[in-house]
């Protein structure tokens, strides 16, 4: 990633917004190739198959490179930086309609510290992922023999590419040519391309990836039926009390009809009028509130324009441009956040309003961003793929003072200049109504637990519980 360069504000907001564009102009990415044209072979992460998070690069094992050193496009957005795609260049040598006969393309000189690498990459099931022009590949490392003495490396990758017209729209890999490793030996990979017509149009190529079966996913429908009728029990149980309790007050405050002004002045408030002279009092922490308020409406304006976008546009065909997309409707939408958050700051009579447009605005990316460089020092540490280079993190910092807080400041401007004065429906009572004692089980580290029991329910009956399963 290219360092940003000295410019005013203006110029730098830009850049970073270009970073977080999913599309570049580049032949892979136009996904229009001519005859004999390059096609690049990306290796992307290797790992075991039963813990899809825990990945590294793929040279980490000892694969090697094949001949080919340079390709003529290459590029990164911040989405994949950021979800821990780093391709490698395979160094095979792959054209456009231009078909590979069986060839080896290096070879690995497999000494004891190589083999126990790849014994126990295969003991642990490792796969590997690839892409050609965006479309994964997977494929497994080796296998062992049933009695698990031996171990066999699988050196030989059959591809199998479907093209429609200048596109490419299917791509299959078979491992073959099983090989035992044995140490202080050398061991041939080979490859071979075929390219075939294909009928499946372009726009229609990733149907096979949205298909359930294709991945071999077993649907729970025992702990989908459980939930939903938890749901609805829950649902049911919450209902019921609330008819219960707002009939009685409706059946009270029906009664006050008939009443005269005096008896209606002299009679004693119940049900929910007992507190509408405390809803609209100023919060004990009006700063943080409204910062929290401001942050909700934020995420609840991103999550709806990124659905709305993601049924629009197809965005899981491109890599990291969910994220992408996400990240930059972040920052687009953090005059919400301002404007929400500052205007109700002003109506509570909040006089920092700047420290609170700080608050608003750093909140949940200091809150994301902090939580994600812990994790991101520990997967340095590991020599995991997820690792977020620092160049990343730095673009991501430069996004939260170039973009986030200017856009945050103009929001927080027209809140309190066009929302921020006082305009509730109900008076504010001048004495604050007394609280009563709550009970032991109303308090709110009781109520958590008891809260979470439920969902904890829900979800822990997804876990396999099968033993030749590892989370």
């Amino acid at each position: 990633m290219r360092p940003l360069p000295g410019a005013p504000g203006v110029a730098a907001a830009a850049a970073l917004l270009l970073l977080l564009l999913p599309r570049a102009q580049a032949d892979e990415h136009e996904h229009t190739y001519q005859d004999k044209e390059e096609v690049v072979l990306w290796m992307n992460t290797v790992g075991p198959y039963h813990n899809r998070q825990e990945t590294y690069k793929y040279f980490s094992l000892p694969f090697c490179v094949g001949s080919k050193k340079s390709i003529s496009h290459y590029h990164e957005t911040l989405g994949e930086a950021l979800q821990g795609v780093e391709l490698e260049f395979s160094g095979l040598d792959i054209k456009f309609k231009d078909d590979v006969m069986p060839a080896t393309y290096c070879e690995i000189d497999l000494d004891k510290e190589k083999r126990d690498a790849f014994v126990y990459a295969i003991k642990n099931h490792y796969w590997y992922q690839m892409y050609i022009d965006d479309l994964p590949i997977w494929g497994i490392v080796g296998e062992a023999d049933e009695n698990g003495e031996d171990y066999y490396l699988w050196t030989y990758k059959k591809l199998e590419i479907g093209f429609n017209g200048n596109r490419i729209v299917d791509v299959n890999l078979t491992s073959e040519g099983k090989v035992k490793l044995v140490p202080n030996t050398k061991i041939q990979m080979s490859y071979s391309v075929k390219w075939k017509k294909s009928d499946v149009k372009f726009e229609d190529r990733f149907d096979k990836y949205l298909d359930p079966s294709f991945f071999q996913h077993r649907i729970h429908w025992f702990s989908i039926f459980n939930s939903f009728m938890m749901v609805i029990f829950l649902v049911g149980l919450v209902s019921m009390i609330l008819m219960r309790t707002l009939r009685k007050d409706y059946a009270r405050y029906s009664k006050e009809e008939e009443m005269d002004d005096m008896d209606r002045d002299l009679g004693d408030e119940y049900g929910w009028k007992q507190v509408h002279g405390d809803v609209f009092r100023p919060s004990s922490h009006p700063l943080i509130f409204s910062s929290l308020i401001g942050s909700g409406c934020q995420i609840f304006a991103v999550s709806l324009i990124v659905i709305i976008v993601a049924m629009i546009e197809d965005l899981y065909t491109e890599r990291g441009s969910m994220l992408s997309t996400a990240i930059f409707v972040y920052a687009a939408t953090s005059p919400v956040n301002g404007y929400f958050g500052g205007s109700l700051y002003a109506r509570q009579g909040g006089r920092r309003w700047i420290k609170q447009m700080f608050i608003g605005a750093f909140l949940i990316p200091a809150m994301v961003c902090g939580t994600a460089f812990f994790i991101n020092f520990i997967a340095i540490y590991y020599h995991a793929s997820r690792a977020i280079p620092f160049g990343t993190m730095v673009a991501v910092c430069c996004i939260c003072f170039f973009v986030i807080l200017p856009l945050n400041l103009v929001g927080t401007i027209l809140g309190r200049n066009l929302s921020g004065q006082p305009n509730f429906p109900c008076r504010v009572n001048a004495v604050p109504r007394p609280i009563p004692e709550k009970k032991w089980f109303m308090e709110p580290a009781v109520i958590v637990c008891l809260g979470g029991i439920l969902p904890f329910g829900s979800i822990f009956i997804e876990i396999p519980l099968s033993p030749n399963r590892r989370s």
